[in-house]
């Protein structure tokens, strides 16, 4: 075998390599503009949860991030909760209650139709207990305008 066949055998794969690269490009494009939107959805970053303070004091829009006189940023100061936390009490007591709701539906106890009804009434409890909570916080604060919050 001489030279001139393994020159040509480059040239060729070469060839061979870019014709492929090329067609997987034009089959990679070809995509109807619902599937390019769905793509485009599913890479977007979550959206940002904004909770409400529990107290009807107005949430501060500045950074509480402190820094060293160098003007490096601290790390070491603890990080707030953004809202007040259930006690365990409360966290028992919610156990307590989906437990039994579980083990009714398991014993027959219930109908299927009592368990989705009581299931849908947690999840709207879940869903507006904080706008709710947060409406009677302001009006309890507008029916008492000689006093401010702390």
């Amino acid at each position: 075998m001489g030279g001139g066949m393994v020159a040509r055998l480059n040239r060729y794969s070469v060839l061979c390599g870019a014709m492929c690269g090329i067609l997987a490009l034009t089959l990679a494009g070809c995509s109807t503009p619902e599937e390019k939107a769905a793509y485009a959805k599913r890479k977007q970053p979550p959206e940002a949860v904004i909770v409400k303070p529990a107290k009807g004091t107005p949430v501060v829009e500045t950074s509480t991030q402190q820094f060293y006189k160098d003007g490096y940023p601290s790390f070491n100061a603890p990080p707030t909760a953004a809202n007040v936390q259930i006690n365990d009490q409360q966290a028992g007591d919610m156990v307590k209650q989906l437990t039994a709701l579980g083990a009714q539906r398991k014993a027959g106890t219930i109908s299927e139709a009592e368990y989705q009804k009581r299931v849908a009434e947690m999840r709207k409890l879940a869903a507006e207990h904080g706008q709710d909570t947060l409406q009677e916080i302001q009006k309890e604060g507008s029916a008492q305008p000689g006093q401010t919050q702390n």
